[in-house]
């Protein structure tokens, strides 16, 4: 005697199958030509962007390519955060 699981997931099996084999066989009908695309995002104004905002993603650059560069000398604990923070200071 089978168990419910098994009988839901056979009857699961069996349509995914016959969905599969009806979706091969059935014709397709080709696409519409696309005419239409969608609009262009508008552009940011300049003025829109802060000083503060580009100075944070600066820094942000500057400390990851610090880290990077801490990896790739091997270094870690104490001398990995001092070489973070003087490589960081400096402009």
């Amino acid at each position: 005697m089978r168990s419910l699981p098994a009988v839901a997931l056979l009857i699961a099996l069996s349509a995914l199958a016959g969905g599969r084999s009806r979706a091969a066989t059935a014709p397709t009908t080709p696409a519409p030509p696309a005419t239409a695309r969608a609009p262009a995002p508008a552009a940011v104004p300049a003025g829109n962007t802060s000083s503060a905002d580009n100075e944070a993603a600066a820094r942000h650059a500057r400390r990851t390519a610090c880290i990077t560069q801490a990896r790739a000398k091997k270094l870690v604990g104490a001398q990995k955060t001092a070489y973070i923070k003087g490589c960081i200071g400096a402009p």
